[in-house]
Formats: C-alpha cells, sequence, structure tokens
C-alpha cells in the first residue's frame, strides 16, 4: 500500500510540475480538468447514477470546462460565480450535515447529480483562475487546505477530546478544528514574510487577504476557509457513507479516488477567490 501511495503521489507531482513549467495556464488548467472530470465520473457513481450516466457526468463536466476556457472565464469569471457557490455551499452542505447520512439518498438523484457537477466545475474554475493570477498565489491557496488537514490530523489525535460528526466522521474531533485553524494561521505568517524577501511572480493568499482586510480581516478569513474546508471533507464522507462506500474509487491506487484528494478543495477555492473579489471594488 505505502508504494503504491508513492508511485502515485509521484506520478502526481511529475504531471502537476510539468504542466506548470508553461508560461501558459492552460496546460494545468486541461490537467486539473481531466482530474475534474474523473471526478465527475466518481461522484456519479457514488450517487446511483449506473455506469453509463456517470461517464456522461464526467463527459459533461470535461464539455463544460472546455467551453469554460474557450470563454476565457479561467481569466475573468464573474465575482458572482464565486458567491453563488459558497452560498449554495453554506447553505447545502449544513442542511447535508445536519439531516446525516441517511437523508442524503432520499433527495432526488438528478439534484444530487446536479449538485455535484455545479461544485466540482466552479472548483475547478476557481483552481484555474488561481493559476491565471500567479503560481505562488494558487499555491498558498492550496497549501491552507492542505495544512489545515495535516494539522487537524496531529492536534486530534494530541489533543482530540469533543466528537466533531459522530455519525459521519468518528475520527474527527473540535479540537482538531482549532488545531487546523492555528496551522492555518502560522502557515500565513510564515508565508507573508516570504513574500516579502522573495520576488514571487504574484502576492499569495495570504498577502492578499491582509492588504485587501487587514490583518485581523484575514485571520477572519483564513479560519473560515478552514471551517469550509472542514465542511467539504464531511460532505464527502457523508456520501460515501450514504453509498457504503470505503473510497470514492480506485482511480488513484493508494490513495483513493480523486474527491478522496480535492474534497476539501471544493468549497475553499471559491469561496477564496470570493474573498479576493473584494480586492477589486
Amino acid at each position: 500500500m505505502l508504494r503504491q501511495r508513492v508511485i502515485t503521489a509521484l506520478v502526481l507531482v511529475a504531471l502537476l510540475l510539468g504542466s506548470l513549467m508553461y508560461s501558459s495556464s492552460w496546460p494545468f488548467a486541461v490537467l486539473a480538468l481531466a482530474l475534474i472530470a474523473a471526478a465527475g465520473w466518481e461522484w456519479g457513481r457514488l450517487n446511483q447514477a449506473g455506469a453509463m450516466p456517470a461517464l456522461v457526468m464526467g463527459a459533461a463536466l470535461a464539455g463544460a470546462g472546455a467551453w469554460t476556457l474557450a470563454a476565457a472565464w479561467n481569466e475573468r469569471a464573474p465575482a458572482a460565480v464565486w458567491w453563488g457557490v459558497t452560498a449554495l455551499w453554506l447553505v447545502c452542505g449544513a442542511l447535508a450535515l445536519r439531516a446525516g447520512p441517511a437523508a442524503w439518498p432520499q433527495l432526488p438523484r438528478p439534484a444530487r447529480w446536479g449538485l455535484g457537477l455545479v461544485v466540482l466545475w466552479s472548483a475547478w474554475l476557481a483552481l484555474a483562475h488561481s493559476r491565471v493570477i500567479g503560481i505562488n498565489f494558487m499555491l498558498s491557496l492550496l497549501c491552507l487546505v492542505w495544512m489545515a488537514d495535516v494539522a487537524a490530523y496531529f492536534g486530534g489525535r494530541a489533543f482530540g477530546r469533543r466528537k466533531l460528526a459522530l455519525t459521519i466522521s468518528p475520527g474527527k474531533s473540535w479540537e482538531g478544528v482549532w488545531s487546523g485553524m492555528a496551522g492555518v494561521l502560522l502557515l500565513a505568517l510564515f508565508w507573508i514574510w516570504l513574500d516579502t524577501r522573495f520576488d514571487f511572480d504574484s502576492p499569495s493568499l495570504y498577502s492578499s487577504l491582509v492588504q485587501t482586510l487587514g490583518w485581523a480581516g484575514a485571520a477572519l478569513a483564513l479560519m473560515a476557509l478552514c471551517g469550509l474546508s472542514v465542511i467539504g471533507d464531511l460532505v464527502e464522507s457523508l456520501v460515501k457513507r450514504a453509498a457504503g462506500a470505503k473510497d470514492s474509487s480506485g482511480l488513484l491506487p493508494g490513495h483513493g479516488g480523486v474527491l478522496d484528494r480535492v474534497d476539501a478543495l471544493l468549497p475553499v477555492m471559491p469561496a477564496a477567490l470570493a474573498l479576493m473579489s473584494f480586492r477589486a471594488t
């Protein structure tokens, strides 16, 4: 299992670095679109779509992404997209988590499919747009989610007492959530220091938030983004639990499926760009 995880991770890193070597942003956008189309297929399988409809969902995501690239939305998507998807996550995510895994299959399948396609497309678009802003910005956004996850894991193991969502993800605790937020705030301070020392291609998310919202506003925004990463993780766990699945698929040997790797990113990417829209006004 460890060997599979390492090999898969090395292949993904090689593809990522290869796509980032180009001055144009489209190779990375196409690579990310291929992964998000696979996630669309996984979402269909987890939501009773059947083999062919699940493939159609993946193809529909790929087609929507191709149309979006042709329309150059990856360069200038309306801010209303980011705010609308963020509101969708806050409302529908809260309702789904409150209802629990047993209630999820009771929703009409077309509604579940549509919600999945919207959040996957918007997360891909946000990722593609963040690459247009700059590699430093994009990496700082990705590292926010990774740091939140890693710090929450170790903080939860060390201090976890109060369960966060026992029926959905028994291993998560409130102490883990607070640890994740603390880890992200420390990461932000370190990255802001790096921004002042090196001539990166763009400001990081953290420096941009400080410039836009001030130190206190940036800290609150980062904590909110951490909270959204937890919601994304829990919603995917809820859907898998409702489907009786351990992993979203076996597409990434040793890692499960694409959804298993990007679940926490799905709400954070558009929400971060929604916050960045304040900078343009």
